[in-house]
């Protein structure tokens, strides 16, 4: 029960189970890709030698190994991005938010980010998914559509 937790203690539950990737990716300007990848590792007390060989990992799962060394500013915005999923993936949470995690990607680039997250869910990962692009959740188990935030469908893919 989360809720039950202190503020210490969801934050650390938060860092062991939850990934983030944000719309607006958030990456710090002044570190390069790499060290943006590897700063959840970091926060959660991961060796240095092992950051930087799971942001390695991570990069490459997203295609963008070969630019680690660059900053954000750098980058385009489909690099930005598919650095802030690097990221969000990186420390295995158990559970994945993602706002808009391909809407800064050309259709190919995404289709490869949406392919990467299904089989991630089809591993066990829990994937809550948030896109204005309906054609996206083809994917997906369950969808849920809104509308001014209420609900208004509930599809499950097996029913």
């Amino acid at each position: 029960d989360i809720y039950s937790l202190n503020q210490r203690m969801r934050a650390k539950f938060r860092r062991e189970n939850v990934g983030f990737i944000f719309q607006t990716f958030e990456l710090l300007p002044y570190l390069t890709a790499l060290e943006n990848v590897m700063l959840p590792l970091s926060i959660d007390g991961v060796n240095g030698g092992e950051q930087k060989d799971r942001a390695y990992d991570s990069l490459e799962k997203v295609g963008l190994d070969e630019r680690a060394e660059h900053k954000p500013t750098e980058l385009s915005g489909g690099e930005q991005q598919r650095v802030a999923v690097a990221r969000g993936l990186v420390n295995e949470p158990k559970i994945l938010l993602a706002d808009e995690p391909t809407g800064n990607l050309d259709q190919k680039t995404g289709d490869g980010i949406m392919g990467l997250l299904s089989d991630l869910n089809e591993e066990g990962q829990t994937i809550v998914f948030v896109t204005h692009d309906v054609s996206r959740t083809a994917m997906a188990n369950k969808v849920v559509g809104m509308i001014d935030g209420g609900i208004i469908t509930i599809n499950n893919r097996d029913e």
